[in-house]
């Protein structure tokens, strides 16, 4: 999709979190009214016809779209957070990172087998926090599961589409 008001307001940050690191902010989406509105319409474009009932966002910049989205779909809110954050019986995934191993955690009771699932969140790297948040949710054994970024970067060889699984449907509105 690519599109230009999406790519000339995205920040990017060289050296950031460590050096050889050139980090996509999507704050500078999110403050941009016309951006939003512009992700929100794309994503609704992608979806609109698919059925999705729940939409996982990812901690936390997922939390921002899956929202906006999840009105106009009709769809609920599910939250993907780190472990602790959660007030009832959640269910958890552990994942490997460059510095050790993570945890990303659901409610229990969030997600059923009649679900069609949308997760989101703003950028698709390595894959390993989204496979590991699709895993999660492949243990409450939903009819679908479809994974959506704002931005993958596709040229900087990491590969992040190979980390799932061939009936997940990825999508991403901007490739880098």
């Amino acid at each position: 999709m690519n599109n230009q008001l999406l790519l000339d307001n995205l920040r990017c940050i060289p050296d950031w979190p460590i050096k050889g690191v050139n980090f996509r902010d999507v704050t500078t989406l999110f403050k941009n009214a016309e951006c939003v509105k512009t992700i929100s319409d794309e994503m609704i474009e992608l979806y609109k016809d698919k059925g999705i009932t729940k939409i996982v966002g990812i901690e936390s910049r997922g939390f921002v779209m899956s929202s906006a989205v999840a009105l106009r779909l009709n769809a609920g809110i599910v939250l993907c957070r780190k472990p602790g954050k959660l007030p009832c019986e959640t269910v958890q995934q552990n994942y490997a990172k460059e510095y050790g191993i993570d945890t990303i955690e659901i409610h229990k009771d969030a997600i059923d087998e009649n679900d069609i699932v949308l997760l989101h969140d703003d950028l698709l790297a390595t894959g390993g926090t989204m496979k590991a948040a699709c895993d999660l949710v492949k243990k409450f054994h939903p009819k679908k599961i479809y994974c959506n970024f704002i931005i993958e970067l596709v040229n900087e060889g990491l590969n992040g589409r190979d980390a799932f699984d061939e009936d997940v449907e990825v999508t991403s509105l901007i490739q880098i």
